[in-house]
């Protein structure tokens, strides 16, 4: 099991698993009631000894805790958890395909949990962030009617929502208020039709008006709260680009974060790129999960998720892209 006995001092490199069946469903294991969160659900996994990498330390850890054989597997996200005392750093892993039947080696009880029943369980605080990564897609939609046309555009969109796209910020900032709302009515109606989801980087206050999913924050918006904007039936996102927004975004309760440049891109000539060393390094200090964005195409989707992002975050880089209608580009 993790250990999270909060009189430790030193940082505890935990890997932890998040293990699915066939029908998606997933294994929680229940932690021991003389344990430091005693009696609370978390995802199986444990300590990363000092000889070991976070991969073999997965293997190992479930093959003790609850007997399986992983044959493949991805990482998902790193997070970062201070208790009372002492820094937890989860090393979060997907295992797809595996040998063997989970089960309680320990004595623990594990069970399967439904997708859609996972924000609803009792974790540790540390699993919070591992539950809004397992429900977040890996690409990360973003609007651009102003260069391709309302019409055009619509057309874009209902192909990529049609392919698999299930999240999308609209991002619109040349429009009035009358007109980015009547504009976003049809917006969210479509991506409804296909169950996606969409934000609106806009006034939060502006929700009350739409059925949109929630908010993306700009950084200067960002830095305007000091609390969560919206409830957390909504997701609240947030553009970062540098560690202090991030740490801001994770303080106010923001559900993900959106970090920029990681690359050159022609919008921004003059911002300077952090590269994906960068971007590992401020993500890997962040305990909500994080996007990559600028400069990015479909083709870094390996590399985005080994330096610990949750996925892509794109506009050009998917639009002008000849898959943007491929099935493929959102598995």
């Amino acid at each position: 099991m993790p250990s999270t006995d909060p009189s430790d001092s030193v940082s505890v490199p935990v890997v932890a698993a998040v293990i699915e069946d066939s029908d998606g469903s997933v294994l929680l294991a229940r932690r021991p009631e003389n344990k430091h969160q005693g009696g609370k659900w978390e995802f199986p996994g444990g300590k990363i000894e000092s000889n070991e990498s976070a991969f073999d330390a997965l293997v190992r850890e479930l093959q003790e805790e609850v007997g399986i054989v992983i044959t493949e597997a991805t990482r998902l996200i790193r997070v970062p958890y201070r208790y009372s005392g002492k820094l937890v750093s989860l090393d979060v892993w997907r295992v797809q395909k595996y040998r063997g039947q989970p089960h309680g080696r320990e004595g623990q009880s594990v069970r399967w949990v439904r997708r859609t029943e996972l924000a609803s369980q009792d974790y540790p605080p540390a699993n919070r962030a591992i539950v809004a990564a397992l429900t977040l897609p890996h690409l990360y939609a973003i609007s651009d009617f102003q260069r391709y046309g309302v019409s055009p555009f619509l057309g874009m969109l209902e192909a990529a929502l049609t392919a698999g796209l299930r999240l999308l910020q609209l991002r619109e900032h040349n429009l009035s208020k009358p007109e980015f709302l009547k504009l976003a009515s049809r917006v969210i109606e479509l991506c409804h039709d296909h169950d996606a989801r969409v934000l609106l980087n806009c006034d939060a206050a502006w929700l009350s008006e739409v059925p949109a999913d929630g908010v993306h924050l700009t950084e200067k918006r960002l830095y305007t709260l000091q609390s969560r904007p919206l409830s957390e039936q909504f997701l609240v996102a947030a553009s970062c680009h540098d560690s202090s927004a991030l740490q801001h975004a994770e303080q106010i309760g923001a559900d993900f974060a959106v970090l920029s440049p990681v690359n050159a891109t022609r919008s921004h000539p003059d911002a300077l790129p952090m590269g994906w060393n960068g971007f590992y390094e401020m993500a890997a200090e962040t305990g909500i999960p994080v996007f990559a964005l600028g400069g990015v195409s479909l083709d870094d989707s390996s590399v985005a998720r080994n330096h610990g992002a949750q996925g892509l975050a794109m506009i050009s880089g998917l639009w002008e892209s000849d898959r943007f209608h491929s099935p493929e580009t959102y598995r």
